[in-house]
Protein backbone atom coordinates (compact mmCIF):
# COMPACT_ATOMS: atom_id res chain seq x y z
CA UNK A 1 0.00 0.00 0.00
CA UNK A 2 1.54 3.34 -0.93
CA UNK A 3 1.10 6.03 2.02
CA UNK A 4 1.79 9.14 0.55
CA UNK A 5 -0.72 11.15 -1.94
CA UNK A 6 -3.48 10.04 -0.65
CA UNK A 7 -7.23 11.49 1.30
CA UNK A 8 -7.74 9.64 4.54
CA UNK A 9 -10.43 10.00 6.72
CA UNK A 10 -9.70 9.16 10.35
CA UNK A 11 -12.34 8.89 12.97
CA UNK A 12 -11.80 9.47 16.62
CA UNK A 13 -8.48 11.16 15.54
CA UNK A 14 -8.22 14.25 18.22
CA UNK A 15 -6.97 11.52 20.61
CA UNK A 16 -5.19 8.39 21.16
CA UNK A 17 -4.49 6.19 18.09
CA UNK A 18 -6.24 8.13 15.64
CA UNK A 19 -3.98 11.48 16.67
CA UNK A 20 -0.99 9.26 15.81
CA UNK A 21 -2.23 8.14 12.75
CA UNK A 22 -3.50 11.66 11.45
CA UNK A 23 0.36 13.00 13.17
CA UNK A 24 1.93 10.21 10.93
CA UNK A 25 0.03 10.14 7.46
CA UNK A 26 0.36 13.90 7.47
CA UNK A 27 4.01 13.45 7.35
CA UNK A 28 4.07 11.10 4.87
CA UNK A 29 2.37 13.35 2.32
CA UNK A 30 -1.04 12.88 2.63
CA UNK A 31 -4.42 15.04 2.86
CA UNK A 32 -5.80 13.76 6.36
CA UNK A 33 -8.97 14.36 7.37
CA UNK A 34 -10.47 13.86 11.20
CA UNK A 35 -13.33 13.31 12.69
CA UNK A 36 -14.49 13.55 16.97
CA UNK A 37 -17.71 14.61 19.10
CA UNK A 38 -15.59 17.21 20.19
CA UNK A 39 -14.92 20.36 18.87
CA UNK A 40 -12.66 22.07 21.46
CA UNK A 41 -10.40 18.73 20.77
CA UNK A 42 -10.54 18.88 16.92
CA UNK A 43 -9.59 22.72 17.10
CA UNK A 44 -6.78 21.77 19.52
CA UNK A 45 -5.86 19.48 17.25
CA UNK A 46 -5.74 21.40 14.63
CA UNK A 47 -3.29 23.91 15.59
CA UNK A 48 -1.01 20.96 16.65
CA UNK A 49 -1.23 19.21 13.41
CA UNK A 50 -0.81 22.25 10.33
CA UNK A 51 -2.91 21.46 7.17
CA UNK A 52 -5.24 18.87 8.88
CA UNK A 53 -8.77 18.76 8.36
CA UNK A 54 -11.53 18.52 10.75
CA UNK A 55 -15.36 17.33 10.86
CA UNK A 56 -17.09 17.35 14.26
CA UNK A 57 -19.38 13.86 13.50
CA UNK A 58 -20.79 11.17 15.83
CA UNK A 59 -20.09 7.55 14.48
CA UNK A 60 -22.90 6.35 17.04
CA UNK A 61 -25.53 8.43 15.31
CA UNK A 62 -26.63 7.27 11.26
CA UNK A 63 -28.11 10.17 10.66
CA UNK A 64 -24.56 12.08 11.60
CA UNK A 65 -22.58 9.63 9.18
CA UNK A 66 -24.77 10.38 6.18
CA UNK A 67 -24.28 13.94 6.54
CA UNK A 68 -20.19 13.36 6.90
CA UNK A 69 -20.46 11.39 4.26
CA UNK A 70 -22.19 14.06 1.88
CA UNK A 71 -19.92 16.71 3.10
CA UNK A 72 -16.01 14.86 3.02
CA UNK A 73 -16.93 13.09 -0.85
CA UNK A 74 -18.07 17.00 -1.98
CA UNK A 75 -15.04 18.63 -0.35
CA UNK A 76 -12.58 15.76 -0.90
CA UNK A 77 -13.71 13.70 -3.56
CA UNK A 78 -10.04 12.06 -3.83
CA UNK A 79 -11.00 10.05 -0.68
CA UNK A 80 -9.50 6.58 -1.16
CA UNK A 81 -9.01 5.95 2.58
CA UNK A 82 -11.32 4.77 5.33
CA UNK A 83 -9.47 4.45 9.08
CA UNK A 84 -12.07 3.48 11.58
CA UNK A 85 -10.45 4.11 14.72
CA UNK A 86 -13.12 5.79 17.04
CA UNK A 87 -13.97 3.71 19.70
CA UNK A 88 -15.32 3.85 23.24
CA UNK A 89 -14.37 1.17 26.65
CA UNK A 90 -15.76 1.43 29.20
CA UNK A 91 -15.33 -0.61 32.83
CA UNK A 92 -18.90 -2.39 33.51
CA UNK A 93 -20.39 -4.66 36.46
CA UNK A 94 -23.25 -6.33 35.08
CA UNK A 95 -24.56 -6.92 38.82
CA UNK A 96 -24.65 -3.69 39.24
CA UNK A 97 -29.01 -2.30 39.20
CA UNK A 98 -27.76 0.77 38.46
CA UNK A 99 -26.83 -0.33 34.70
CA UNK A 100 -29.49 1.07 32.37
CA UNK A 101 -30.81 -0.98 29.35
CA UNK A 102 -30.15 2.28 27.51
CA UNK A 103 -26.87 2.96 28.09
CA UNK A 104 -25.22 -0.82 28.18
CA UNK A 105 -25.33 -1.01 24.38
CA UNK A 106 -23.46 2.66 24.02
CA UNK A 107 -20.27 0.91 23.14
CA UNK A 108 -21.87 -1.47 20.66
CA UNK A 109 -23.27 1.74 18.80
CA UNK A 110 -19.49 3.21 18.79
CA UNK A 111 -17.20 0.47 18.21
CA UNK A 112 -18.68 -2.00 16.38
CA UNK A 113 -22.51 -0.54 14.13
CA UNK A 114 -19.96 3.11 14.02
CA UNK A 115 -17.50 1.34 11.69
CA UNK A 116 -20.24 -1.17 9.83
CA UNK A 117 -21.84 2.01 9.21
CA UNK A 118 -19.35 4.32 8.13
CA UNK A 119 -18.04 1.50 5.49
CA UNK A 120 -21.57 1.07 4.21
CA UNK A 121 -22.00 4.75 3.93
CA UNK A 122 -18.12 5.10 2.12
CA UNK A 123 -18.22 1.74 0.45
CA UNK A 124 -19.57 3.26 -2.97
CA UNK A 125 -17.57 6.26 -2.92
CA UNK A 126 -14.32 4.07 -2.59
CA UNK A 127 -14.96 1.38 -4.85
CA UNK A 128 -14.77 4.13 -7.42
CA UNK A 129 -11.27 4.61 -6.57
CA UNK A 130 -7.87 3.27 -8.21
CA UNK A 131 -6.49 2.47 -4.99
CA UNK A 132 -8.93 2.43 -1.45
CA UNK A 133 -7.85 0.52 1.68
CA UNK A 134 -9.98 0.04 4.78
CA UNK A 135 -8.90 -0.44 8.12
CA UNK A 136 -10.31 -1.27 11.21
CA UNK A 137 -8.99 -0.96 14.26
CA UNK A 138 -10.01 -4.03 16.74
CA UNK A 139 -7.92 -5.21 19.83
CA UNK A 140 -5.89 -7.96 21.32
CA UNK A 141 -9.85 -7.87 23.46
CA UNK A 142 -10.87 -9.69 19.91
CA UNK A 143 -8.96 -12.27 20.74
CA UNK A 144 -10.10 -13.07 24.50
CA UNK A 145 -12.41 -12.09 26.77
CA UNK A 146 -11.65 -9.55 29.19
CA UNK A 147 -14.47 -9.63 32.00
CA UNK A 148 -14.06 -6.03 33.64
CA UNK A 149 -15.25 -4.79 29.90
CA UNK A 150 -17.50 -7.12 28.54
CA UNK A 151 -19.15 -5.06 26.07
CA UNK A 152 -15.99 -3.64 24.96
CA UNK A 153 -14.82 -7.13 23.97
CA UNK A 154 -17.85 -8.13 22.65
CA UNK A 155 -17.65 -5.23 20.08
CA UNK A 156 -13.99 -5.94 19.14
CA UNK A 157 -14.92 -9.53 18.87
CA UNK A 158 -17.88 -8.27 16.35
CA UNK A 159 -15.59 -6.31 14.06
CA UNK A 160 -12.91 -8.04 13.50
CA UNK A 161 -15.41 -11.22 12.44
CA UNK A 162 -17.44 -8.09 9.87
CA UNK A 163 -13.78 -7.59 8.62
CA UNK A 164 -12.93 -10.78 7.58
CA UNK A 165 -16.18 -11.67 6.04
CA UNK A 166 -15.71 -7.82 4.91
CA UNK A 167 -12.07 -8.57 3.01
CA UNK A 168 -13.55 -11.35 1.34
CA UNK A 169 -17.12 -10.06 -0.26
CA UNK A 170 -14.13 -6.64 -1.75
CA UNK A 171 -11.57 -9.54 -2.72
CA UNK A 172 -12.68 -8.73 -6.55
CA UNK A 173 -12.50 -4.67 -5.79
CA UNK A 174 -9.66 -2.58 -5.63
CA UNK A 175 -10.43 -2.04 -2.13
CA UNK A 176 -7.82 -3.22 0.15
CA UNK A 177 -9.49 -4.50 3.83
CA UNK A 178 -7.11 -4.05 6.85
CA UNK A 179 -7.02 -4.82 10.51
CA UNK A 180 -4.89 -3.29 13.53
CA UNK A 181 -5.17 -5.91 16.32
CA UNK A 182 -4.19 -3.41 18.89
CA UNK A 183 -2.77 -4.56 22.49
CA UNK A 184 -3.27 -1.81 25.09
CA UNK A 185 -1.84 0.75 24.90
CA UNK A 186 -0.87 4.35 26.77
CA UNK A 187 -3.71 5.87 25.67
CA UNK A 188 -6.81 7.92 27.46
CA UNK A 189 -8.84 4.70 26.65
CA UNK A 190 -6.98 2.91 29.24
CA UNK A 191 -6.34 5.28 31.79
CA UNK A 192 -9.46 4.33 33.94
CA UNK A 193 -7.90 1.11 34.71
CA UNK A 194 -4.73 2.39 36.31
CA UNK A 195 -4.76 1.00 39.78
CA UNK A 196 -7.03 -1.86 39.43
CA UNK A 197 -5.50 -5.19 41.36
CA UNK A 198 -3.23 -6.73 38.62
CA UNK A 199 -3.51 -4.06 36.03
CA UNK A 200 -0.03 -3.47 34.85
CA UNK A 201 0.09 -0.17 33.27
CA UNK A 202 3.71 -1.07 32.29
CA UNK A 203 2.43 -3.58 30.12
CA UNK A 204 0.87 -0.94 27.94
CA UNK A 205 2.58 -0.48 24.60
CA UNK A 206 3.48 3.24 23.63
CA UNK A 207 1.28 4.37 20.79
CA UNK A 208 4.08 6.24 18.71
CA UNK A 209 5.52 2.78 18.51
CA UNK A 210 2.14 0.69 18.07
CA UNK A 211 1.20 3.32 14.70
CA UNK A 212 4.83 2.70 13.63
CA UNK A 213 3.98 -1.00 13.25
CA UNK A 214 0.97 0.02 11.37
CA UNK A 215 2.19 2.03 9.16
CA UNK A 216 4.97 -0.74 8.16
CA UNK A 217 1.81 -3.16 8.20
CA UNK A 218 0.14 -0.94 5.71
CA UNK A 219 2.76 -0.35 3.56
CA UNK A 220 3.37 -4.30 3.10
CA UNK A 221 -0.19 -5.39 2.94
CA UNK A 222 0.12 -7.05 5.78
CA UNK A 223 -3.88 -7.36 6.08
CA UNK A 224 -4.07 -8.37 9.75
CA UNK A 225 -1.27 -6.48 11.82
CA UNK A 226 -0.47 -7.54 15.61
CA UNK A 227 1.95 -4.88 17.15
CA UNK A 228 3.72 -6.20 20.79
CA UNK A 229 1.68 -8.13 23.23
CA UNK A 230 -0.94 -8.92 20.69
CA UNK A 231 1.09 -11.62 18.82
CA UNK A 232 1.15 -12.93 22.54
CA UNK A 233 -2.67 -12.77 23.01
CA UNK A 234 -2.83 -14.44 18.99
CA UNK A 235 -0.78 -17.58 19.91
CA UNK A 236 -2.15 -17.51 23.72
CA UNK A 237 -5.78 -17.67 22.78
CA UNK A 238 -5.02 -20.49 20.34
CA UNK A 239 -2.85 -22.85 22.83
CA UNK A 240 -3.75 -22.00 26.24
CA UNK A 241 -7.47 -20.15 26.05
CA UNK A 242 -8.45 -21.07 29.64
CA UNK A 243 -5.19 -19.74 31.44
CA UNK A 244 -5.24 -16.67 29.44
CA UNK A 245 -8.89 -15.90 30.50
CA UNK A 246 -8.03 -16.88 34.05
CA UNK A 247 -5.51 -14.25 33.79
CA UNK A 248 -7.68 -11.59 32.08
CA UNK A 249 -10.12 -12.13 34.93
CA UNK A 250 -7.69 -11.15 37.66
CA UNK A 251 -7.99 -7.21 36.43
CA UNK A 252 -10.39 -5.51 38.64
CA UNK A 253 -11.87 -9.03 40.27
CA UNK A 254 -12.57 -7.07 43.31
CA UNK A 255 -15.36 -4.37 41.09
CA UNK A 256 -17.10 -7.34 39.36
CA UNK A 257 -18.14 -8.97 42.83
Amino acid sequence: MELSKNTILITGGASGFGLEFANRLLALGNTVIITGRNQAKLDETRKKLPGIHTFKSDVSDPEAITALFKDVTQQFPALNILINNAGEMRKLNLQDPATGLNDLTREVEINLMGPIRMVQAFLPHLKKQKNAAILNVTSGLALTPFPISPVYGATKSGLRSYTKSLRVQLRNTGIKVFELIAPGSATPLNDKFKGLNDFDDKMLMDPIKLIDVAIKGLQNDTYEIYPGMARIIRVMSRLAPGFLLKQMSKVGAEEMR
